[in-house]
């Protein structure tokens, strides 16, 4: 039984005996002490004050001498005006560490919890390579999955590739009009950045296009936006791929293949998979099929225009267009196709999307829609809904080329860890290939961490310096700490001792206590993660570990300590640390090099 348990009974049994009453457990009222006073845990006393008709210090003595009495494991008490802080005794931390080490996969729960979540990651358009904005929904999506995992939930991760719509079709009339036949064998470039190079240049076309038909007609903006001939070609070229066009169809398959394959050779180093891969391509006729269907049902109205629409104004909300005056598909369309093939396809309790908050609207109304198409799974649809990366210049912008480079970005962060490595001169003995290792774990750690220790609610700055620095709340200060474990570890088997799990029965110092209390937080740490799906919670709990055992380090003697049963215990709260550690960044992605 947990500590927090024990109390929690025993304050029940205290308030029975001491004044006649029985009470419920949601009445007592436990939180961590604070730092500025003695103690691990600290009763609130004033629930309980209605019981015993007398003050809340007299009650908080009262309940003091009856626990202390009762519960071996305290050690002592005080009392702050209303609150009891109870101190628990060295003896019960070391038992508790003693049963930490039996556990090989300490952090993970034990059991399936019966628990099915599908969670939809990365969703990225065939028109442009991944950019900064998709690495935190790529590592977002994959932490949480991880960590669901972790609570022992089934998780199903999955990719909707937007494969279809206007947008493709704008990348392929500009590689038509202006490639002269380029491909990525010929020019040596990643197939989605030759793509993306023609996303970006049919903006440029397109904003000639508005600028010259505004002086030469006197049209409006406006206008000239809705005429401009390169719009209109690709306008005119979705609708020959809804009908199958053959050359349209071949054009947009050969283009997608380069695309794809560029996308898993970034996925590939970004450290991300997916169970299975949806294409929009596939999934949009089922969901054109569903909305007809819905039109016949009374459920969707047409306008005169042919357009069909969802009218949601008795939810709060206005008209939601759902197929185009000339039949083709918008997004909302392939959502409710790919959603229905999820939910008869796989059994699960939620489906999870994780998207930036400027789509939250979009969510809002496929739940909304699908429960009007009377689908019983639309309130399973969930949204993880996160905030934005920026730049110091602002926000990114792909069509303008304006976006920091996925590709580019950890290529980048490897060549700094290379550097930094070097200087700290660190991996003498090592071979070029597995400082290369080395090197790749630490930029994609800093990188990893310091997207995912930002709550994902909020948007963050994004500085590629400050992550790779190897102090402060970095990946590298926590992969740095870990290493430096493992180094302690090698060096106590050179001079034959070793961490035992053996009953150990010594006096420990406050700052090991707390080092083993920290390291006891870990299962509910992961709990929370699961709860609120946020990672951030995990990244943040390893650099607090970190920064606790690297102050520990610099206290007190591990292998120089002449007390042997102390030095094993030192050896073996360093192993359980840096354990803990290893499990908890592994939820986020984050491998730990055994040398830095």
């Amino acid at each position: 039984m947990s500590i927090e348990r024990l109390l929690t009974s025993k304050v029940i049994e205290a308030v029975k005996v001491c004044y006649c009453t029985d009470i419920e457990s949601n009445i007592i009222q436990l939180q961590p002490t604070r730092k500025e006073f003695a103690g691990d845990l600290t009763v609130v006393v004033f629930p309980l004050t209605r019981f015993s008709k007398k003050s809340p210090e007299e009650t908080a003595k009262e309940l003091g001498e009856y626990l202390k009495e009762h519960i071996t494991e305290i050690n002592d008490y005080n009392i702050v005006k209303g609150f009891l802080n109870i101190e628990i005794s060295s003896a019960y931390w070391l038992g508790v560490l003693n049963t930490i080490v039996q556990d090989d996969n300490y952090g993970y729960a034990q059991e399936n919890s019966g628990t099915s979540y599908m969670i939809e990651y990365s969703s990225p358009n065939t028109n442009k390579p991944l950019h900064l904005g998709h690495i935190r929904n790529n590592l977002l999506g994959w932490s949480v999955a991880e960590i669901q995992k972790a609570n022992g939930h089934n998780v199903k991760m999955v990719n909707l590739v937007n494969d279809r719509g206007i947008h493709i079709c704008k990348s392929m009339v500009a590689w038509k009009k202006f490639a002269d036949g380029e491909t990525p064998e010929l020019t040596g470039k990643k197939g989605d950045h030759l793509v993306g190079n023609y996303y970006v240049r049919f903006d440029q076309e397109y904003k000639l296009e508005i600028k010259q038909l505004m002086e030469e007609q006197g049209i409006t903006k406006e206008e000239a936006e809705k005429q401009a001939p390169i719009l209109l070609e690709a306008q005119e070229m979705l609708r020959q791929w809804e009908a199958g066009d053959k050359e349209t169809v071949d054009l947009w398959r050969m283009m997608n293949d380069w695309v794809l394959k560029g996308f898993d050779e970034t996925y590939k180093l970004m450290g991300v998979y997916f169970d299975k891969v949806y294409f929009e391509s596939e999934t949009y006729k089922k969901g054109r099929d569903i909305v007809l269907k819905g039109l016949e049902e009374g459920v969707l109205y047409r306008k005169e225009t042919g357009s069909i629409w969802c009218d949601l104004t008795e939810d709060g909300l206005d008209h939601k267009l759902l197929l185009r005056d000339d039949g083709t598909s918008v997004y909302m369309t392939q959502d409710i196709g790919t959603a229905y093939e999820r939910f008869n396809e796989f059994e699960m309790d939620e489906m999870i999307y994780v998207v930036g908050n400027e789509q939250n609207y979009h969510f809002q109304v496929l739940s909304l829609v699908c429960g009007k198409l009377g689908f019983p799974w639309s309130d399973k649809i969930k949204h993880l809904s996160y905030g934005m990366v920026e730049l110091p210049a602002g926000r990114m912008k792909s069509r303008e080329g304006t976006v920091v480079d996925a590709d580019e970005l950890m290529l980048e962060m490897i060549n700094t860890a290379r550097e930094t490595s070097k200087e700290l001169g660190k991996l003498e003995g090592y071979s070029e290939a597995e400082a290369e290792e080395v090197f790749r774990k630490v930029a994609l750690g800093a990188l990893k961490y310091f997207i995912l220790k930002v709550d994902p609610k909020k948007t963050m700055m994004f500085n590629p310096t400050e992550s790779i620095d190897f102090n402060g709340n970095t990946g590298p200060f926590i992969q740095y700490t870990y290493a430096r474990v493992q180094s302690i570890l090698r060096k106590a088997t050179e001079i034959e001792c070793s961490p035992k799990a053996a009953n150990i029965q010594i006096a420990i110092s406050e700052k090991e206590q707390n080092l083993i209390k920290l390291v006891t937080k870990l299962p509910a740490i992961v709990k929370d993660a699961g709860e609120t799906f946020s990672p951030a919670l995990l990244a943040n709990y390893s650099y607090d570990l970190a920064k606790e055992f690297n102050q520990f380090y610099h206290d007190f003697y591990i292998l120089k300590e002449e007390n042997l049963e102390l030095r094993n215990f030192r050896l073996l709260l360093a192993k359980e640390c840096a354990i803990s550690i290893k499990h908890a960044m592994a939820m986020l992605g984050i491998e730990m090099p055994e040398r830095m």
